[in-house]
């Protein structure tokens, strides 16, 4: 008996250090022989994801406290990346129509392509309309609940042809989600599509139907549905399509119709993503869906947004590590965000640009995999929008002269979009000085990506450290760079 438990120890011993061995190896970066890439955009300079600096590490020493460090321990890995995108809403398509063609190629070059542009990963949009359409619509006839009469010829003018163009910019495959703003009129409460009400009970089938009938009409016709999310914003009463589900209302719809439904129509590999709504009661939301074993078997994770900042606070992002933390297995994707209140004398308003960098960072240091922008473009008069919610996208044109304009936001997605490629792991960052944020990602090739952002009036000088070794870098006053070893 003794030899057998010796034996077993043995096995159990060398499993053990062989397991060890392979996540260390998988884990292995080294400095050595490395050159470091600084690409740096910034406030008052001509620099816009421009290549500053060519460095190479030196010995280090212990670091003094009144130096300011960046620290990175490449073997402490976390979260995989899944990536990084916006939404073709019909407000984009609809706009993107109106462009020459030499423009056209021009956005999507500059969002999806990754050489030239910022390499988006990532795509969302909508099934039927949303505040960002030029009105509201569905895809059936109104009293339809078998729905047949349910076609998507709507989206077949402007908003499937530019979703292709963009799968083609991106090289073949985007990730693509789509997302509800409220179930047809006769299905809700108050008979109405705009400003809140309830899905009505015994339509929950058939609205569980409609996301499947969409799905399948969508991966017809070349575009693959990666997942959904059940309800945008599902705790907000909007002048616009919107639908209220409390947490128990959401859990029971998705355990009782999506769920099964999706499962049935042969969907079940798709990826449903709950809450989708604000950082300030996600952490109510999991609770009440993923504590429900027959809830939580069918999602995926939990989506958010950042508009918990409307009423003038700060961001919530302690409560997405606690989500992280309570519920390790589920994944976070940040579904939307964008500037409010459209204004063109804002076009370069410098702090939306660096809204987009600070939440990145403190998103992915707690960690989420992916990032989703709303509205990939939006006109000179930030939409369409047939509500009057105008909003800053990262590219505007200007259907007047035919002209692109980018804005701050672009260039500080840009530096994590375009470096931090899908599956790249989360590496441990740390900085000694709150006038830093940081964070880094491993990709698959081996190479480091470190993204640094200065939110002060005044340029910074830093190290860059790990292990032993350390290089030295200068970042100027509200600015953020990417590091690439």
């Amino acid at each position: 008996m003794k030899r057998i438990t010796t034996a077993v120890l043995l096995v159990t011993s060398f499993f053990a250090f062989s397991q060890q061995k392979s996540q260390a190896k998988r884990n292995s970066f080294s400095t050595k022989d490395k050159t470091i890439i600084v690409y740096t955009t910034a406030e008052n300079t001509k620099l816009r994801l421009t290549q500053t600096d060519k460095l190479s590490f030196s010995s280090s020493k212990q670091p003094l406290e009144t130096e300011i460090s960046v620290f990175v321990e490449p073997t402490k890995t976390f979260q995989s990346f899944m990536g990084i995108g916006g939404a073709i809403t019909d407000a984009s398509a609809e706009v993107f129509a109106r462009l020459s063609k030499e423009k056209q190629q021009e956005l999507l070059n500059a969002y999806y392509d990754k050489e030239k542009g910022i390499g988006y990963s990532l795509l969302r949009t909508t099934i039927h309309s949303s505040d960002f359409s030029s009105g509201s619509y569905t895809y059936i006839e109104e009293g339809d609940s078998d729905l047949k009469t349910f076609n998507i010829d709507h989206d077949r003018k402007y908003r499937i042809p530019m979703i292709k163009e963009a799968i083609k910019t991106a090289g073949g495959k985007l990730l693509l989600y789509v997302s509800p703003w409220s179930p047809p009129a006769f299905m809700k409460s108050t008979g109405n599509m705009l400003k809140g009400g309830t899905l009505r009970p015994e339509y929950s089938q058939a609205w569980a139907n409609y996301y499947a009938k969409f799905i399948k009409a969508y991966e017809k016709e070349g575009m693959p549905i990666w997942g959904l999310t059940v309800q945008n914003e599902p705790m907000a009463t909007q002048t616009w399509e919107s639908c209220i589900y409390t947490a128990e209302a959401e859990r029971d719809f998705l355990k009782n119709f999506l769920g099964p439904t999706l499962k049935k129509e042969g969907l079940g590999d798709k990826k449903i993503v709950v809450w989708d709504h604000n950082r300030d009661l996600m952490n109510q939301r999991a609770n009440v869906i993923f504590s429900d074993p027959e809830a939580s078997k069918y999602a995926w994770g939990m989506g958010f947004h950042w508009y918990e900042t409307w009423a003038g606070g700060a961001p919530m992002f302690e409560n997405v590590q606690k989500v992280n933390e309570a519920y390790p297995t589920k994944n976070l994707l940040f579904t939307e965000g964008c500037v409010e209140k459209f204004d063109a004398k804002k076009y370069q308003f410098w702090a939306n640009g660096e809204r987009y960098g600070t939440n990145m960072i403190h998103d992915f240091n707690n960690g989420t995999v992916g990032w989703t922008d709303w509205n990939i473009l939006l006109d000179q008069n930030g939409g369409p929008n047939h509500v009057g919610n105008f909003c800053f996208a990262p590219i505007h044109a200007d259907t007047k002269t035919g002209e692109l304009i980018y804005t701050p936001s672009y260039y500080y997605i840009g530096h994590f979009s375009k470096f931090i490629r899908p599956d790249a792991k989360r590496v441990s960052t740390a900085v000694s000085r709150s006038s830093l944020i940081s964070t880094s990602f491993l990709n698959k090739d081996g190479k480091m990506v470190t993204i640094v952002m200065n939110q002060g009036e005044k340029n910074v000088t830093y190290n860059l450290i790990i292990a032993n070794e350390k290089t030295v870098i200068e970042i100027p006053a509200h600015g953020i760079q990417t590091l690439v070893y």
